[in-house]
């Protein structure tokens, strides 16, 4: 304790002597100018030459470090089900809706993003809840896997007009800019998983690509005060985007040659009153390959149309009325995609629509502790391109619930669900009935 006391004086002290021998030093120079001693230049070069060091350690100390411009944060979700009627029912989205269940993380995220420079950001987040592909409910859990790993590169274009930072481009794995839902964070969002409907464009909402943003700074503020008021908005993917991607969904490698390319329009409006809406429409277009076929719980191996490369395309709406304190959001999109045919013997094309009608309530107690219930309906029907031979997917589903937001870093929610889904997971994909009871804890950090 002694010697740390010792320390702190030693460094007062030798501060304090620096700052006295500049001060004596600027007074000498002074006095030898006024006695003649010294030229009025050499004493102006002297003046310089001080005024010059001191401007090197005040940039010196207005350097930032480098934790200075990376940020940590992240946050978990823990849930437990319950199936009190039929245990067989099944969710490609929640791991926990099974027989034997138990307490399960369902999302473990840890987001490492910062500024490198001015117009270069990067953006880090891996998962480490994730489970083995194939190995569903065998209790290989809580791997680690990438989710997100980009870089934004901002674009001033001052002949267009543009403000600095308006423009950008997105490289690396990062969200599909399709949809609303799809793009809104899962800390953000109120239900518990997302649309079959819209998420069966692209699995983990992410793929590898490139993608151009345009935002208007004061259209970046808004979406920013979506997020920061807890209103549940999507965050910024853009006004407008364009972007190629590979296509084969999250951490999948490319199958074939062709790329997809998506579009994406949205705008977020706050109304005189102060009530915000967003509406928006996005479309994309590409071919999807199905990978290798099973005949496991099947008449036999499915065959393969145009060796499984099949046009995959949509088109979709989005309309969001932000909870202030009632809430409305709504998605539904079309198009064509992957699927085993009805016989069960071929994978082919066909149609898909699908989507969800959600209605909310916002109840802020006090300042801290805010109440949200909500009632959803979605429903489905298409391939699942992502799975095991593209099975065609029938899901109708109605959830209720609430989520209490005891703080910024802590809620809870609750919901129960009545579900009619087809089993994605196991041939001979059954569709089962069913009730869902599910609850989960989430903390922010």
């Amino acid at each position: 304790m002694r010697g740390w006391w010792f320390t702190v004086t030693v460094c007062v002290i030798g501060f304090g002597l620096i700052f006295t021998a500049n001060v004596a030093q600027a007074k000498v120079e002074d006095l030898l100018y006024e006695k003649g001693q010294i030229t009025k230049e050499e004493w102006l070069k002297l003046k310089a030459d001080q005024e010059k060091e001191e401007a090197i350690v005040q940039q010196r100390s207005a350097l930032k470090n480098w934790f200075d411009k990376i940020s940590i944060r992240g946050y978990v979700q823990a849930r437990y089900s319950y199936l009190p009627g039929d245990k067989s029912i099944r969710s490609e989205y929640d791991n926990t809706i099974r027989d034997n269940t138990g307490f399960a993380f369902r999302r473990v995220r840890l987001v490492i993003s910062g500024d490198v420079t001015d117009w270069l950001s990067f953006y880090f987040q891996p998962e480490f809840a994730g489970s083995v592909p194939g190995t569903t409910g065998d209790g290989s859990n809580n791997f680690a896997q990438l989710r997100d790993a980009y870089a934004d590169i901002f674009l001033p274009v001052p002949f267009l007009f543009l403000d600095k930072k308006e423009l950008r481009i997105r490289a690396g794995q990062s969200k599909v800019p399709f949809g609303f839902e799809n793009l809104q964070s899962s800390q953000q969002r109120l239900a518990f998983d997302r649309s079959d409907g819209i998420n069966s464009a692209a699995n983990g909402e992410r793929d590898l690509g490139f993608f151009l943003y345009y935002t208007p700074n004061e259209t970046r503020k808004l979406f920013r005060k979506l997020i920061d008021s807890g209103l549940k908005g999507s965050g910024d993917y853009g006004v407008l985007g364009v972007g190629v991607y590979n296509g084969q969904t999250i951490n999948v490698s490319e199958r074939n040659d062709n790329k997809h390319i998506v579009l994406h329009a949205t705008y977020p409006m706050e109304l005189p009153y102060g009530q915000i809406i967003q509406f928006g429409v996005d479309a994309y277009r590409g071919t999807f390959n199905v990978g290798t076929p099973s005949g496991t719980g099947l008449p036999g191996t499915p065959t393969l149309v145009n060796n499984g490369n099949i046009l995959d395309e949509r088109v979709g709406v989005h309309f969001v009325l932000y909870p202030q304190p009632f809430g409305l959001q709504a998605e539904w999109n079309w198009g064509h995609g992957p699927q085993l045919n009805a016989t069960r013997t071929a994978i082919e094309g066909g149609s898909i629509q699908g989507g969800y009608v959600q209605g909310m309530y916002r109840w802020n107690v006090n300042d801290w502790t805010t109440l949200i219930p909500y009632v959803r309906y979605q429903e489905y029907s298409g391939g699942k391109k992502h799975r095991t031979n593209a099975p065609f997917n029938v899901v109708r589903e109605w959830e209720v619930g609430l989520e209490w937001q005891f703080t910024q870093s802590l809620e809870f929610t609750i919901a129960y669900a009545r579900s009619r889904r087809t089993d994605t997971q196991t041939a001979p994909y059954a569709i089962r009935e069913g009730d869902i009871v599910r609850t989960q804890l989430q903390y922010n950090f």
